[in-house]
C-alpha cells in the first residue's frame, strides 16, 4: 500500500530492551508496535476511548493479527507506524498497519500487517453492531474509502 493512502502515522524509537544481542528487534515487539500505532490512531481519530466503551458495556476484542516481515528494525531506529481502517463490517473492523524505518532520501518498508477487532457486548460475550457514529467519524478521518 502507498504511504499516501494512510491518514495517520505515529513515530517511535526502538529501545534497547526491544532488541537482541545483534541489535535486531525481537519479533514479538512488532505486535506491541502495532498496538501502540492502533492506540494512537484511536486517540487521533476522536473515537470514544476504551473506558467509555467499558462504561457502556461494550469492548473491542482482538480477533486476528497477521504480520509480514520484510526487513528487521534495529536498536535506535526511528520508526513510523502507519495505520488505517481498511474495512468495517457489521461488528468487526479491519486495520492495516505498516512500519517504515526513517531513512535519508526514502523510508524503508519493514513490516506489513493486519489487525481485526470485533465490537462486542462484554456481559453477553457476543458481537454487537459497530456504532454508526464510529462509521461517520472514521469516514471523515480516513483519506481513502473504507470497505464495507
Amino acid at each position: 500500500m502507498a504511504i499516501g493512502d494512510f491518514s495517520f502515522f505515529h513515530t517511535l524509537r526502538v529501545r534497547w530492551a526491544e532488541a537482541d544481542m545483534q541489535g535486531v528487534v525481537f519479533n514479538g515487539h512488532y505486535l506491541t508496535y502495532f498496538d501502540v500505532g492502533f492506540t494512537e490512531y484511536w486517540r487521533a481519530s476522536g473515537l470514544e476511548g476504551p473506558l467509555d466503551q467499558a462504561a457502556a458495556g461494550k469492548e473491542l476484542f482482538a480477533r486476528k493479527s497477521s504480520i509480514e516481515y520484510l526487513a528487521p528494525a534495529r536498536f535506535d531506529d526511528m520508526l513510523d507506524i502507519y495505520v488505517r481502517c481498511a474495512r468495517l463490517g457489521n461488528s468487526s473492523m479491519g486495520m492495516l498497519i505498516e512500519i517504515h524505518r526513517q531513512a535519508p532520501g526514502a523510508a524503508q518498508h519493514l513490516i506489513s500487517g493486519e489487525l481485526v477487532y470485533v465490537y462486542a457486548d462484554t456481559a453477553a460475550r457476543r458481537a454487537a453492531r459497530l456504532p454508526d457514529s464510529w462509521r461517520a467519524t472514521l469516514a471523515r478521518f480516513e483519506k481513502t474509502a473504507i470497505a464495507q
